[in-house]
């Protein structure tokens, strides 16, 4: 690219998690496990299309590390239920 030419920039909308007042402090890992575990609990419950499981979704993303996330996706594998510390019926 030569320096006469334009760059087109785009505007980028950064979200995160909103405040949640059972949460107040400076650490978040509850938050994000709390978030993760409801995601699972409410499209075990309403189904994958309910959209209000979104929000959950969308603030453990925000919240959590990937390889956390990585790892509670393995331990919660069917094969291996019996592993994670959760209990996914709602």
């Amino acid at each position: 690219m030569s320096d006469e030419e334009e760059r087109e920039t785009k505007p980028f909308k950064f979200v995160t998690a909103g405040f949640d007042a059972r949460f107040p402090h400076q650490n978040q890992t509850k938050h994000c496990w709390q978030n993760y575990v409801d995601y699972y609990k409410c499209i075990n419950a309403k189904g994958e299309d309910f959209a209000p499981c979104k929000q959950f979704y969308l603030a453990f993303r925000s919240l959590c590390p990937n390889p956390w996330i990585e790892r509670w996706d393995t331990q919660r594998a069917p094969q291996r239920t019996e592993t994670f510390p959760q209990n996914w019926i709602p």
